[in-house]
């Protein structure tokens, strides 16, 4: 690819493309960018330089991406509708248009690459790989989808070309097909994204074409769930490596001697690399722990030594929204996480209910797609039947159209909750504020239900104090 002076993109304010944004910023490039909604995260883009507009009008676009077509490469995501009037104008106007997955392979092509793949645990695994490395001091970068806690970003920028550049391999839209690793974890091939797919055999499909595309000599690190011929995929020579939370589970490597006191897990590793005894991790759940075991697996690969590696995964803090305990008291608590899959839903909710035994729990969900709430809608309603109380809100659609007869009433019916129904974000918020029934509150989806954790913090910070 050549050398572009200006970078534009079409959808800025994703986690995936603000990490691009970033780097080419952070390379010298004129960045500038459109999304349809203003968020923390675009107004964080702007405060660093990179100008932003909301309104999808061609006279927005910046002057100087408008007079130097070929000077300029536009960035495109997928969640980007077809009737984009920019991008309808920059397709007409002959500019280089690529998506956000082809501009990352080519940027991690001729590097050391560490792929994260899997339907959930991605974004936390990849960043758990991230942070080790550069705890421990080892020069790597990271393109993340999600913002690590620890660095305060969804990008890590190596010091040297040839450090490893840690990478989250997006399945949706076959993304992750544009990479070539030389360490891919893949920690679970669930049914997902069957508006693409179609059929989990065509997602299974898919996960088999990117593990064979490992780099000659390369290793595979998979979940003992995953489809198991994924890892039969993989190319002769690769070292294949099973985890799971037990020698039966994941016989190359496993935890041991796993414990919680209060939010931390401890644990032993047990693994290829040898073992490593009393890891404590402070992000709680034993899905963390089984990501963690990969993570920790792959910063061994690296050379990073025990006493190290025990420093780092006790110092590791989490990926803003997943399992993040927004306000905290000795009787009350309000978290917030990013599931937006059944499984998801229920490995968080089922760690919710180990933390707080016998505490009263509220569950706010945003079902994000229309299709997902389609395919998946009993498993959804099974999930969230583990709270006692679940507000749901209208489904965010994202990038689709409605779907007749597709709502979240549909998964009300059969959610077995004692309290539940349908509720505006006016009405949680009015709940919060005058209701005491609850212990532990939750707000749980991949949507913009983001958008009341600061207000939903300020009401809860104030009425348990």
């Amino acid at each position: 690819m050549k050398q572009f002076p200006y970078v534009f993109f079409l959808g800025i304010g994703g986690i995936g493309m603000s990490a691009l944004a970033r780097w080419f910023r952070a390379n010298g490039h004129q960045v500038s960018g459109y999304d349809k909604t203003e968020t923390p995260l675009t107004r964080a883009l702007a405060a660093e330089g990179i100008a932003v507009h909301y309104t999808d009008e061609v006279e927005n676009i910046p002057a100087a991406v408008r007079e130097n077509r070929d000077q300029t490469l536009v960035v495109l995501t997928p969640a980007i509708p077809a009737d984009s009037v920019e991008w309808a104008w920059l397709r007409e106007q002959g500019y280089d248009i690529r998506k956000r997955s082809q501009v990352l392979g080519v940027l991690t092509q001729g590097r050391y690459t560490i792929a994260v793949a899997g339907t959930h645990g991605k974004t936390t695994t990849s960043s758990m790989v991230a942070h080790l490395l550069h705890h421990a001091g080892l020069d790597a970068g990271a393109f993340l989808g999600g913002i690590a806690v620890n660095l305060g970003s969804n990008l890590l920028l190596p010091a040297t070309p040839e450090a490893p550049i840690v990478v989250e391999a997006d399945e949706y839209d076959r993304s992750f097909l544009t990479l070539f690793p030389d360490v891919a974890i893949v920690t679970s091939t669930d049914a997902d994204h069957l508006d693409i797919y179609g059929d989990q055999s065509h997602l299974i499909e898919s996960f088999r074409r990117f593990v064979a595309q490992i780099k000659p000599g390369g290793t595979l690190l998979i979940n003992h769930t995953a489809d198991s011929s994924v890892a039969a995929a993989a190319p002769v020579g690769t070292r294949v490596i099973r985890y799971g939370l037990s020698v039966e589970q994941g016989p190359e490597l496993f935890a041991a001697n796993i414990s919680a006191e209060g939010h931390q897990f401890h644990f032993d590793l047990h693994g290829p690399q040898g073992p490593v005894a009393d890891l404590e991790l402070a992000v709680p759940g034993y899905h963390n722990v089984e990501n963690m075991l990969a993570a920790a697996s792959v910063a061994q690969l690296q050379g990073v030594a025990p006493e190290k590696l025990h420093a780092a995964v006790a110092a590791y803090r989490g990926v803003k929204r997943r399992f993040e305990f927004v306000v905290t008291t000795p009787k009350n608590v309000y978290l917030d996480d990013y599931a937006h899959h059944p499984r998801e839903i229920e490995a968080f909710l089922r760690s919710v209910r180990a933390l707080y035994p016998g505490r009263r729990l509220r569950v706010i969900f945003q079902p994000h797609l229309f299709t997902r709430t389609r395919d998946f809608a009993e498993g959804f309603s099974r999930s969230l039947s583990i709270a006692d109380e679940v507000f749901l809100l209208d489904i965010y659609p994202a990038r689709e159209k409605p779907l007749p007869g597709i709502t979240s009433e549909i998964l009300l019916a059969d959610i077995t909750a004692p309290v539940k129904a349908i509720r505006t974000k006016e009405e949680v918020l009015a709940a919060a504020q005058s209701d005491t029934s609850f212990d532990v509150l939750a707000t749980v989806g991949a949507g913009d239900i983001d958008t009341l954790v600061p207000q939903l913090r300020t009401i809860l910070t104030e009425r348990w104090k």
